[in-house]
């Protein structure tokens, strides 16, 4: 129990399964896409149901994240699990893609509340001696909840139909909300601010715009048309004018004043290439196992596995670490042994072997756990209880934003160079050079579709793949290179717990 009478560990298990919940739908509905259009229709719009999700929460992060600095961090945290809950029981029962995608919007305004919150109560509530270690746990059940979103979302699909999908939030949801309300005591020091109304609005209908931009481009609208130029049109313009109404707040959303700090401009702008980095590996991995290697969902689940466990053991282990070495030391550690990781996915053929990317998998979850958990620490590292809020909520931000445009960015690259490869293999052989069905990957990935494919033609196809794969892999170590620059630019503090017992809030 801490200081204030809050009961510590019912309190975590209602933090560490609410930031569950909440990045585990980021992506637990991307295999279950086929089976929802079977059924709701809508495959035009079928990109809105993960859109509407991500804009919402990317967009609320800030805005719920200054909330709680000005009126306290548990009404908006119960706030977010009950829109979360709402959200998830309207999905279930949704009858239209349009519907579908207006609940998941729901969902992602509560979703906005829950992350950046959740992490915001381990600072406040827990010694400064154990932040660390609670942190490194926070770090594991993001990681492994960002890779088990799609299996978890296949098995259930198969087992039990996509709308439990939704519905398993529920009682989960529910656990959240009654330990919460039964065991957290708040502090009662809160800055009363203003509220930055026009900063909130323009900078919501910007990320609504760039997120629909990345969703739809490519896909359902060419990057050159008129729909996504005016998208892109508008987040520019919505983007000056939110920065001009930040420079002019008295209490921006988000403080550009916060920026100013060495550290945490740093640690967050790392994060953010972090992200962006580490999706490539997550969604590329399993496409490369189905379809080069005519492996089974379930083996490239296994695959993801030495990812997952690495990512757990590296983000506890770099929690505990920043109490006795800088966060810069152990960041430069965690991006040596990502990028060593990442060089050696740079390198995948169909020649190589299963234990092979099993070994690179391993290595670009070790890599990877400690930004889990280190980069959000050196993020608060600097800021008051009345900051806290606002400094989580943009690390939190940044990292989904790199998530989102690294998804984009290296969609396009790969399916490029897949299709460049496939027009030249297959040059001059008829209507197999132009079969638009071999230009999207996910072709090629059912048994079914891949036994219909003459051998020579399938062979010509998975070595396309694999190349493509392969070079989206090396183009990923640009990021990747530019995570470690930003690691070297952060200063050398470390979690000072001598220092920060001394500075313990005070509570109602």
């Amino acid at each position: 129990m801490s200081n204030n009478g809050t009961k510590l560990v019912p309190v975590m298990i209602a933090l560490l399964l609410g930031v569950f919940i909440a990045s585990l739908d980021n992506t637990i509905v991307a295999t279950a896409m086929g089976t929802i259009v079977a059924e709701l229709g809508g495959f035009d719009k079928f990109v809105w149901v993960t859109s509407a999700y991500l804009a919402m929460e990317m967009a609320g992060m800030p805005v719920f994240g200054k909330l709680s600095d000005m009126y306290g961090r548990k009404r908006f945290f119960i706030l977010g699990i009950a829109l979360f809950i709402v959200g998830s029981i309207l999905c279930g029962t949704a009858q239209s893609i349009v519907q579908l995608s207006l609940y998941r919007a729901i969902q992602g305004v509560g979703a906005s509340a829950i992350m950046p919150i959740a992490f915001t109560i381990v600072w406040d509530v827990f010694p400064t001696h154990q932040r660390g270690k609670v942190s490194g746990v926070f770090g594991i059940v993001f990681g492994l909840s960002s890779i088990l979103g799609p299996l978890l979302g296949a098995y259930i699909t198969e087992n039990f139909g996509w709308r439990w999908a939704f519905y398993i939030n529920i009682p989960l949801g529910i656990a959240v909300l009654l330990l919460i309300v039964l065991f957290y005591r708040e502090s009662s020091q809160h800055k009363k601010q203003n509220i930055d109304w026009r900063g909130a609005i323009t900078l919501v209908g910007a990320i609504v715009c760039l997120m629909f931009a990345l969703e739809l481009g490519g896909q359902q609208y060419d990057w050159n048309s008129g729909v996504i130029i005016a998208l892109i049109a508008s987040f520019a313009v919505l983007l000056f004018v939110f920065i001009i109404a930040e420079t002019k707040a008295v209490d921006p959303i988000i403080s550009f004043e916060m920026f100013k700090r060495r550290l945490f401009t740093a640690s967050n702008l790392a994060g953010m290439f972090y992200g962006a980095t580490f999706m490539v590996a997550t969604l590329y991995i399993p496409i490369f196992i189905q379809g080069v290697t005519g492996g089974s969902a379930i083996n490239s689940g296994l695959l993801l596995l030495p990812m997952m466990l690495g990512t757990s053991v590296t983000a506890a282990l770099g929690g505990q670490l920043s109490t006795k070495f800088s966060y810069r030391t152990v960041m430069i550690i965690s991006a040596v042994i990502f990028i060593a990781g990442m060089l050696m996915l740079s390198t995948l053929s169909q020649d190589t072997s299963r234990w092979q990317i099993f070994l690179y998998m391993t290595i670009v979850g070790l890599g990877t756990g400690a930004s889990f958990s280190v980069l959000g620490m050196a993020a608060i590292h600097h800021f008051e209880s009345h900051q806290r809020g606002s400094a989580t909520s943009t690390n939190s931000f940044l990292r989904s934003l790199g998530m989102t445009v690294g998804i984009t960015v290296f969609g396009v690259i790969q399916r490029n160079v897949f299709s460049h490869k496939l027009a030249e293999d297959f040059s001059g052989q008829g209507q197999i050079s132009t079969d638009l069905s071999f230009k999207d990957p996910h072709a090629i990935l059912s048994p079914v579709t891949r036994a219909a494919i003459p051998e020579p033609a399938l062979e010509k196809i998975t070595i396309a793949l694999s190349s493509s794969i392969s070079q989206t892999f090396l183009w990923a170590l640009i990021p990747a290179a530019l995570t470690f620059v930003f690691i070297l630019m952060m200063d050398k503090e470390k979690l000072d717990v001598a220092k920060e017992e001394n500075h313990t809030p005070s509570y109602n």
